[in-house]
């Protein structure tokens, strides 16, 4: 019989659609599954949890070869808007929430979400920037202590 995975922790590290909602899918499977998830927004990913930014995520579109299109021309102006409804569009048909929605939704199931002490430092913000659901500000070594016996995901 395999083992069965009982923790994880995802870091999302990048602040664009196809960066964040990669670690809320995670997330959202595993709590669906019964296992202890944290989420540790980290960088640009904090972007995710932040009052002014939650909903205004885009996607990336310049150098993203996943978009199959040349780098100039996702760098054209509206390029970045139009992608960014066009995937809002086609998630919400497979009733995948927006971000804000999903974030909640996901610490209503009981994950924890937790900013990294550094990033926060680093772009000048505080607890008050933050959603409501944030359960911490913590240190590397914090979420390192939090997610130890478990399975570690970076996104």
């Amino acid at each position: 019989m395999a083992d069965t995975i009982d923790k994880i922790s995802i870091i999302v590290s990048k602040g664009s659609l196809d960066g964040i909602y990669p670690g809320l899918i995670m997330a959202n499977g595993a709590r669906a599954e019964g296992i202890e998830t944290n989420l540790f927004f980290t960088f640009f990913g904090l972007d995710a949890i932040h009052l002014k930014r939650h909903e205004h995520i885009k996607l990336a579109t310049v150098g993203n070869p996943g978009l199959h299109m040349a780098t100039w021309a996702g760098g054209l102006p509206g390029v970045s808007s139009m992608m960014t409804h066009y995937m809002e569009h086609k998630m919400g048909s497979l009733d995948i929430p927006p971000i804000p929605e999903f974030v909640e939704m996901i610490s209503d199931t009981g994950a924890g979400l937790y900013a990294c002490k550094a990033s926060v430092d680093l772009f000048g913000l505080e607890k008050n920037d933050f959603i409501a659901q944030l359960d911490d500000i913590i240190t590397v070594g914090e979420f390192y202590e939090m997610a130890a016996g478990g399975q570690i995901i970076f996104t």
